[in-house]
C-alpha cells in the first residue's frame, strides 16, 4: 500500500513538472497612467540612463509653444531635455552606442521622413531619409539587423500601395545615411487595418508590434524572416484595454486629472514601444478612445528582450 501511495505521489510530481513546462506568453504588468494627451513615445537607454522620448503634439495641454516638438524625459528625475525638431511629428527614437537617432515625418500623411542625430541630447543634426511622392507616411520604427538597419514606416496612401490604411512598408541602410526602399512585397498587411508601431529584430526574425481593429483596438505581434511572409503569435493580443490602464503611475497627476482618467472611455491599447534595462523591459503604450482622448501608460516585463520576443512564439 505504501509503495502504491509513493508511486501515486511520484506521478503527481511528474505531472506538475510537465505542466510547468507548458509554454505561456510573456506576462506584462501594467503600472498605469503617467500622462494625458501624449501618445507616440519610445523608452530608450542612453549612456547608461533610462529616458522616454516624447512627441509633444501642438494640442498637448502643457505645450504653450504653438507647435509640435520632441524631447526626452529622464526616467529617474522626470526632467526634460531641451526640445528639438519643432514642427515635426510622430517621432521614434533608436540608440546605438553613444548616438541617438530620431526618425519622424514633417507632416501627418506626408511624403518625407527625416532623421535627427545627437550625441548629447542637446545638439541635433538633421538629415533626410526618404522622399516618397504620392505616399502618406505616419509612424516609423528603426532597428538593426545583421549589419544593416531596417526602417519600418506606416503608410495610408496611395491605395495600390497601402491597401487598407494603415500598412507597414520597409527601407534599409548600411550607414544610417543612404536609404533604399525594399520591394513592395515587403509589407504587412494590405487586407485590413494593421497599423504598425514597433519593429525589433532577433536571431533571424523581424518582430512587428502593430494595432488590430478587434474588440476595439488591440496590440498584436507578427514575425518574419524576409518581411514578406509573416507568422502571427498564438498568444495575441499583446495588449488590450483593461481596468489596469487607469491605475495612477504618476503621483504628480492632480485630482482633476485623476477624475478625467477614471471617467474616460477606454477601447484601445496602442503605440507600444519598449527597451531593456536591468534585466527587465520598460514598456510604454497609449490607451483611450482612439478619437483624440488618449493617455500615456507604462508597463514592465520581468525578463530580457530576447525572452520577451521569443515568448510570443
Amino acid at each position: 500500500m505504501r509503495q502504491m501511495v509513493t508511486l501515486f505521489l511520484l506521478v503527481l510530481v511528474i505531472s506538475a513538472l510537465y505542466c510547468d513546462r507548458t509554454p505561456r506568453p510573456p506576462v506584462i504588468e501594467k503600472l498605469g497612467t503617467i500622462d494625458i494627451g501624449l501618445v507616440e513615445t519610445t523608452p530608450v537607454v542612453f549612456r547608461g540612463r533610462l529616458y522616454r522620448f516624447e512627441y509633444v503634439r501642438q494640442g498637448y495641454k502643457p505645450n504653450t509653444t504653438g507647435d509640435s516638438y520632441f524631447r526626452f524625459i529622464d526616467h529617474k528625475t522626470q526632467k526634460a531635455t531641451p526640445s528639438f525638431a519643432q514642427g515635426f511629428h510622430m517621432g521614434s527614437a533608436f540608440v546605438e552606442g553613444d548616438t541617438v537617432y530620431v526618425t519622424a515625418v514633417d507632416i501627418w500623411d506626408g511624403e518625407h521622413i527625416a532623421m535627427f542625430v545627437s550625441a548629447d541630447l542637446k545638439n541635433w543634426s538633421f538629415r533626410p531619409v526618404l522622399h516618397l511622392p504620392g505616399f502618406g507616411i505616419f509612424n516609423t520604427s528603426l532597428c538593426k539587423a545583421d549589419g544593416r538597419y531596417v526602417l519600418m514606416y506606416e503608410i495610408g496612401k496611395p491605395p495600390e500601395e497601402a491597401g487598407k490604411r494603415f500598412t507597414a512598408r520597409f527601407a534599409e541602410s548600411v550607414d544610417l545615411i543612404n536609404w533604399q526602399c525594399l520591394p513592395k512585397e515587403c509589407t504587412y498587411a494590405k487586407d485590413r487595418y494593421t497599423a504598425p508601431h514597433a519593429l525589433r529584430y532577433h536571431d533571424g526574425y523581424f518582430y512587428n508590434f502593430y494595432l488590430e481593429a478587434l474588440d476595439g483596438y488591440q496590440t498584436h505581434v507578427v514575425r518574419s524572416r524576409d518581411l514578406v511572409h509573416w507568422q502571427a503569435s498564438p498568444y495575441n493580443p499583446v495588449l488590450a484595454a483593461s481596468k489596469a490602464d487607469k491605475q495612477i503611475a504618476n503621483p504628480s497627476l492632480t485630482a482633476e486629472q485623476r477624475q478625467f482618467i477614471l471617467d474616460a472611455k477606454n477601447i484601445n491599447n496602442s503605440d507600444i514601444d519598449f527597451t531593456e534595462t536591468n534585466d527587465r523591459l520598460i514598456i510604454n503604450y497609449s490607451w483611450g478612445n482612439q478619437r483624440g482622448t488618449e493617455f500615456l501608460a507604462e508597463a514592465v516585463f520581468d525578463g530580457s528582450l530576447e525572452q520577451f520576443l521569443r515568448g510570443w512564439f
